[in-house]
């Protein structure tokens, strides 16, 4: 090296990691290529004829070292026509195509960025460019495993041979678990929503049988629903930040969401609610002791609950009724009267005292729209509002767990600047992260590892 040369730290590294790469590419190609160096001379093809032995034939795959080359036995002249390499087979690998292992990383990059951001994003680390269109279809494959996984959680969840199993051999069953639905929405390409339009489903088939409707064909925007399963601990003293101070400080405990798993998807509330259950019975919800909802007033998110959890503690989001009573004494008052209106009705409504806040409500609807608004719904979840006995009983009353889970599956991945999606690519790429969010990558990765051929 001329000692003139303006060589830093940052290039050492980068030239050492660039040859250790290159001997990692070739070693690895080496062991591929010795794997079946004597070859039989025939073999049976799947159609049940017989392949014979052509010579060794070169491929090659997209691994974490960059592009692998590498010799291996190729079998043809079955009277199919088709060709064999049982290398290929045997250890998963795809010709062209990304193997498990960097399909994970890629995948892993695609649920956290945006995939045009992840392609330079992941380029330093790589020592190598990986497009676009590859990290968007490995995030998708993941997500469509996550897909089939959640097909079978379905069908096992309403077989009752298994659900009669578990109850014979369960341990103990959790004491409280918590459940949080909500929706975001999602922009959807406007070509998505036009073929949707005019090829709408048969007639009983996959309908839905609620009264959400299906978007007008001008309608960009699809509500992604999010759920969350998690259960509650109290706050220790000595991880107590300022939020946390100021609940205790108005009587309100310091509680935090734990092992939290989460479920999405883009469908009418009935055809979501199969998710639902199977997602509640992996999370054991049906065998707690005591299972609790906090959410907010929206209609199906609560006739969900009373049909799968008929006997759970419902619980509307304070901060969500907080903001109702905001909403009315910013339209229907003004001042000093705005400030005191508000200060009454949100301590009447800390202490449960519900009569209040609706009779305060009703004096305002007939010439408050925010009024009238609120009026109906504090009629409509009088009995999800009673704060006083929830806090006595040291339930979390707020549903921030699930909003949060829809900042994160939505807001951050899916509304990136300019983003728009189509409905499959949406719904594929929420699932995907949700999976990774709930701590389920791991096992999405080892049904990758396990595919016939890369995908």
């Amino acid at each position: 090296m001329n000692a003139e040369e303006d060589v830093t730290v940052r290039d050492l590294e980068t030239g050492l990691r660039r040859r250790l790469q290159e001997m990692g590419r070739l070693a690895l190609g080496e062991v591929l290529s010795q794997a079946d160096v004597d070859p039989a001379r025939n073999m049976a093809c799947d159609c049940g004829g017989v392949l014979q032995y052509q010579r060794r034939r070169c491929a090659k795959v997209l691994r974490v070292f960059g592009w692998v080359e590498y010799q291996r036995a190729y079998y043809a002249g079955c009277d199919c026509g088709r060709g064999k390499a049982p290398l290929d087979e045997k250890l998963g690998l795809a010709p062209g195509q990304v193997t498990a292992g960097l399909a994970t990383l890629l995948g892993m990059a695609g649920v956290e960025l945006a995939f045009d951001y992840s392609s330079s994003w992941l380029e330093p680390f790589l020592l190598f460019e990986v497009s676009e269109n590859t990290i968007r279809k490995e995030t998708q494959a993941f997500g469509e495993l996550q897909i089939a996984r959640e097909a079978a959680l379905i069908e096992q969840s309403h077989n009752t041979t298994y659900l009669q199993e578990r109850l014979r051999t369960q341990t103990e069953p959790p004491t409280r678990v918590y459940g949080a639905l909500d929706g975001a929405h999602v922009r959807i390409e406007e070509r998505e929503q036009r073929a949707e339009a005019e090829n709408p489903p048969e007639s009983g088939q996959n309908q839905p049988v609620d009264a959400e409707k299906p978007p007008a064909e001008e309608d960009k925007w699809r509500e992604m629903k999010v759920g969350c399963w998690y259960t509650v601990e109290a706050v220790p003293p000595s991880q107590q930040r300022k939020r946390h101070r100021k609940k205790e400080e108005i009587g309100q405990q310091a509680l935090r969401a734990r092992d939290m798993h989460y479920f999405c998807d883009i469908k009418a509330a009935a055809q979501f609610e199969p998710l639902f259950w199977a997602t509640g019975c992996q999370a054991r919800v049906d065998l707690a002791q005591e299972v609790v909802f906090v959410c907010d007033g929206a209609k199906w998110i609560w006739n969900l609950v009373e049909r799968n959890y008929p006997h759970a503690v419902q619980i509307v989001d304070w901060h969500h009724a907080e903001e109702r009573l905001e909403k009315v004494a910013r339209d229907a008052l003004t001042g000093e009267h705005a400030r005191s209106w508000l200060k009454d009705t949100r301590d009447a409504l800390w202490q449960g005292d519900t009569r209040f806040v609706v009779a305060a409500c009703e004096k305002l609807a007939d010439h408050s729209p925010a009024a009238q608004e609120a009026l109906t719904y504090f009629r409509n979840n009088v009995q999800r509002m009673r704060s006083d006995e929830y806090r006595a009983q040291g339930y979390m009353i707020g549903s921030g767990t699930v909003e949060s889970a829809c900042k994160q599956i939505v807001t951050r991945r899916l509304k990136c600047s300019g983003a728009q999606w189509t409905l499959q690519g949406a719904i594929q790429t929420a699932k995907a992260r949700a999976a990774r969010l709930s701590g389920e990558w791991n096992l999405l990765s080892s049904l990758r590892d396990r595919l016939p051929l890369a995908v």
